[in-house]
């Protein structure tokens, strides 16, 4: 039995210390570099994390980062700015970003968010999978 309390506080200690960590937030710019976070991220994100294309008549550039969506505008000069556009289900316990991808197939772009709560196993917390046809609204699939 006390083995088993003990657990439960190591473990309810590691959930409290983790529920304060922000992963949306991004590497900050190195010293001296003219280009913000975004456009250093934007540089860095492979190709199957972004979608760049064309959806309900509009041109859009969408993208993956901590499994969260961002549609990337261009910004002044060489910097993009992101707005926020699909982050999925909140959860009561903290989470970790475990599987993620960004597809498209007959204009509509699908997200899948693989968010997983921490020290569970398998894949994933609330809804995965969105759709949108202009990248901007998104629906449960």
């Amino acid at each position: 039995m006390m083995r088993r309390a003990r657990l439960f506080l190591i473990t309810l200690g590691a959930a409290i210390a983790l529920a304060g960590c922000d992963d949306s937030s991004l590497d900050p710019a190195p010293p001296g570099s003219k280009l913000n976070a975004e456009t250093l991220a934007t540089r860095d994100t492979p190709p199957e994390l972004q979608f760049k294309g064309t959806l309900a008549g509009q041109p859009v550039h969408l993208l993956m980062h901590k499994c969260k969506v961002y549609k990337v505008e261009p910004g002044t000069g060489e910097n993009v700015k992101w707005t926020l556009v699909l982050e999925g289900d909140s959860s009561l316990l903290p989470t970790i970003c475990v599987q993620q991808s960004l597809t498209e197939s007959k204009g509509v772009v699908t997200a899948f968010i693989g968010r997983q709560a921490f020290g569970a196993g398998g894949c994933c917390t609330g809804i995965p999978e969105y759709r949108s046809r202009d990248g901007v609204n998104w629906k449960p699939r």
